[in-house]
């Protein structure tokens, strides 16, 4: 029996495009006025000039590479030196430059060699990429200065995960503030951090014998001893790694340390803590503008955030890519940025990558779109993941992107497997997520050029979704004859048959 429509099995090949940019319904959100800057904050222009001033080194080394046609992607002891000669500086000048314009995106990797990257080719005209670029420096403050190697990794990201308040409090401060506040709040938030991840003192835990008389009093004393020197200890420790993170933050210029006045303020409000007394410590940091600028850009992003009905910057990676997920590409982006300045860029690039490996292939479309807007940080995690299968093809492509390729061409960098696996992944989830008619129009993003190649090259690539994919779009189409036949490719790949 034959159908009177004529029917043609051939693919119409169109653009391909990522589910994540494709147009979705428009959320409300309401407007919201432009806000301005703190008073006294400069303008761009001179913000990006000082970032300017604050990065000759690491456009030097950039503009160096760039001259080598192909410097190596790790830089070798050898050229480090004809570096340092060249540019009449030293070698370890050099290394940290040379971290920074990776950190920055002034050079990029790519299959083994390095090369500018295209914020070099902006950086004399284009204030805004080198704004960004620096605030990509300031999210990476703890890589471009790195932890002394003594440090207790576990501690230094404490440090880390508690700075943002503290860049807070200097920002609503609005002036300079002393070092013992710092530390307080510093004490206060990694308590908080415990308390979160619910550590018990080793001491609760372990079983006590019941004891009387003066072994008692002696074990009672012999506890507490213990436990004062283990919050000295803590308290030395913090009190060392803050000192690190400000050394850091000066470094990279976003703030400034120095001697409080001599005639400082006096009084309950102004004078040292009887501890500061203790240590001496008399100094007091203050952001600098660029500094100041930047953590207000981040805490007026985690405003708007807030204001949003789903409540998003609140939630782990997963839930805010879900609510993100009716939004347009413009306010998606919008609530990552604000999601990600709320926590340190290394946490929460880890926390996006480990919801791209769920099962919800929305979700991992989703995440490496918010990795974009991390941008320079987030490319050693995202090379790291090239090798997992779930993920090749979305890193292959963010790294593409990346590396300068325009979005409409980065497709190239898939082999026809890896594309067609990206294909089957996306039906999932608009099988998912979506509507059958969209199911439809993506039967038309394939690669191949007719059903039959499609349905063999699906059958190949070993997708754990193809099955439910394929049944999904025999019962979408509306194409008789075409649902028969992507049944019984379903079916084949169900009972392992060719």
């Amino acid at each position: 029996m034959t159908s009177r429509t004529p029917r043609d099995s051939r693919l119409r090949l169109v653009r391909n495009r990522p589910m994540a940019t494709a147009r979705r319904p428009a959320v409300n959100r309401g407007s919201r006025p432009a806000p301005r800057p703190p008073e006294g904050t400069p303008p761009p222009s001179e913000l990006a000039r000082q970032a300017r001033a604050g990065l000759t080194g690491a456009v030097a080394i950039a503009h160096w590479a760039a001259a080598e046609h192909g410097a190596p992607g790790a830089l070798s002891d050898e050229a480090a030196a004809r570096a340092a000669a060249a540019l009449g500086v030293s070698e370890r000048e050099v290394r940290s430059d040379w971290d920074r314009a990776r950190l920055i995106g002034l050079i990029e990797h790519h299959a083994g060699t390095t090369r500018p990257g295209w914020r070099l080719q902006a950086w004399d005209r284009d204030d805004s990429a080198v704004l960004r670029g620096w605030v990509a420096l300031l999210d990476a403050w703890s890589l471009a200065c790195p932890a002394p190697e003594t440090a207790e990794p576990t501690a230094v990201a404490e440090v880390v995960e508690a700075v943002p308040q503290l860049l807070s409090l200097l920002q609503l401060s609005a002036g300079p503030v002393q070092i013992s506040a710092l530390l307080d709040m510093l004490r206060q938030r990694v308590a908080e951090l415990r308390t979160e991840r619910c550590e018990v003192p080793q001491e609760a835990t372990e079983p006590r014998e019941p004891a009387d008389g003066a072994g008692d009093a002696a074990s009672a004393v012999g506890a507490d001893d213990s436990k004062e020197a283990e919050d000295a200890e803590d308290a030395a420790t913090l009190e060392g790694l803050l000192d690190w993170a400000l050394d850091a933050l000066w470094s990279v210029g976003a703030l400034t340390v120095r001697e409080e006045p001599e005639d400082g303020p006096e009084g309950p409000e102004g004078a040292g803590s009887a501890a500061d007394d203790a240590k001496g410590d008399g100094r007091e940091a203050e952001l600098t503008a660029l500094g100041n600028w930047a953590v207000w850009v981040k805490l007026e992003q985690i405003c708007v955030a807030a204001q949003s009905p789903a409540g998003n910057i609140e939630q782990p990676a997963a839930d805010m890519l879900r609510g993100c997920a009716g939004l347009t590409p413009g306010p998606a982006r919008a609530e990552y940025r604000a999601w990600l300045a709320a926590r340190p860029v290394g946490s929460a690039v880890t926390e996006l990558i480990d919801a791209a490996r769920g099962d919800d292939a929305l979700l991992r479309g989703l995440a490496f779109e918010a990795l974009r807007v991390v941008g320079a940080p987030a490319e050693p995690h995202v090379r790291a993941v090239v090798d997992e299968s779930c993920l090749r093809p979305y890193a292959l492509l963010w790294l593409a992107e990346h590396e300068g390729a325009d979005p409409d061409e980065a497709l190239d960098a898939l082999t026809r497997e890896e594309a067609t696996w990206l294909w089957v992944d996306t039906a999932a989830a608009i099988s998912d997520h979506g509507e059958s008619p969209l199911l439809v129009r993506h039967l038309e993003s394939a690669v191949q050029g007719t059903v039959p190649a499609l349905l063999a090259e699906v059958r190949a690539v070993g997708h754990p979704r193809t099955v439910q994919v394929l049944v999904a779009l025999a019962a979408a189409h509306p194409d008789p004859a075409l649902a028969k036949a992507v049944r019984r490719a379903a079916f084949q790949v169900h009972t392992g048959g060719a």
